[in-house]
């Protein structure tokens, strides 16, 4: 990205690199915020990839499928790179396509992508599968060797949820108890809510502790409330 920003005169470049660095920061928490960045960042260098890559996640984020798609499209040919493929192929499910993204599933494309962009691209198939009713075949999809492998990798994690998810939707619940707690043990970032499945299938529930507290505290001022008038009626 600095290498494309220094295309720019040093001023814009700096006005554009502040915004895209608030566009990072504010994807995940506040995606609102992070498109709102992205646009004024796209105002100011729409002829730089970096910018149309990160306009096209901000979009994405808050469920813009066909801006982002439009921007993803735009990086894809100033760089030539099919490293967004996946997350094209998943705009397209988005806007209610899955059958287009099974197409890209099934392009040359696929396999120029690294380890972790294939897995994505088997992640958003069979996810397109599901979508047109496929839930056998998104099963099928994601039985792979990175799912049968031991190693953890950054995908690990959502590739087991994922096939976990997918076992649970054609009812074979034992086997997606398994997995899901297998993606428990991977999901070193916390990344999926694969505990709160595993509790799920488990049948324990939890309960907030502060809430708990809260409505104690509600319950033992009424009481006192309680009191208090009873005593002023024994007193008139």
């Amino acid at each position: 990205m600095r290498q494309e920003l220094l295309s720019l005169p040093k001023t814009l470049a700096d006005d554009v690199a502040k915004n895209l660095v608030m566009v990072a920061k504010l994807l995940d928490e506040d995606p609102e915020q992070a498109y709102g960045y992205s646009r004024v960042a796209l105002r100011l260098a729409s002829r730089v990839a970096a910018v149309r890559e990160a306009a096209g996640f901000a979009a994405y984020a808050v469920g813009k499928y066909s801006e982002a798609l439009a921007e993803f499209r735009a990086a894809r040919r100033m760089t030539g790179s099919v490293e967004l493929w996946p997350v094209m192929a998943d705009c397209e499910r988005g806007l209610g396509r899955p059958e287009k993204a099974m197409a890209m599933a099934g392009e040359p494309e696929v396999q120029k992508l690294d380890k972790a962009g294939q897995v994505e691209m088997r992640l958003v198939a069979a996810g397109a599968r599901r979508d047109m009713g496929q839930a056998d075949a998104a099963v099928v999809t994601l039985q792979s060797p990175e799912l049968a492998s031991s190693a953890v990798h950054p995908w690990t994690a959502r590739l087991r949820y994922a096939y976990a998810d997918a076992l649970l939707a054609v009812g074979r619940e034992d086997e997606a108890r398994d997995w899901f707690a297998r993606a428990l043990e991977a999901d070193q970032g916390g990344t999926t809510d694969a505990s709160d499945r595993l509790a799920e299938l488990d049948g324990v529930e939890f309960t907030d502790a502060l809430e708990e507290a809260d409505e104690a505290d509600e319950a033992d001022a009424a009481e006192d409330d309680g009191a208090q008038g009873e005593a002023g009626s024994a007193k008139d």
